[in-house]
């Protein structure tokens, strides 16, 4: 019920808004998200260097939290400039699902020619799903 409500409140607010400048707010969600997903990448691999794990254990775990560590980065930078915007866009966990996916993906497909290529392929994919959500909405 909440979220038909949000949903509605949602609806109600575009049709305030101008076409144009949907399309702006959309730019700015993308490049937001990117800027943030790639923040968060940072601070995950200087979390890596730094602690340069002698245990595999700990080093595959660190490595298998890096597209959700992204993907988390990814997701805030376009909740808070929803938040900014006053566009109530959908709650935390149902944007996370497409930056999610979009790292995660990433992550598999270039993991076999080099771990440190991720960053890669994570913020590109990362970056394409945050567009087709846009597009989709």
């Amino acid at each position: 019920m909440k979220s038909n409500l949000q949903s509605k409140r949602y609806q109600m607010s575009m049709k305030q808004v101008n076409p144009k400048n949907l399309l702006w707010i959309s730019f700015f969600r993308v490049i937001s998200s990117l800027l943030v997903g790639g923040l968060f990448y940072l601070i995950w691999l200087a979390t890596f260097l730094f602690t340069s794990p002698k245990n595999t254990l700990i080093e595959g775990f660190l490595w298998i939290i890096a597209p959700i560590i992204t993907g988390i980065g990814f997701t805030t930078g376009v909740f808070y400039l929803n938040r900014l915007v006053n566009a109530n866009d959908g709650q935390f966990l149902h944007i996370l699902i497409w930056p999610l996916t979009g790292c995660i993906l990433g992550a598999l497909i270039v993991y076999s020619f080099g771990p440190m290529l991720i960053v890669f392929s994570m913020l590109a994919l990362g970056t394409l799903s945050i567009l087709i959500r846009e597009f989709l909405r």
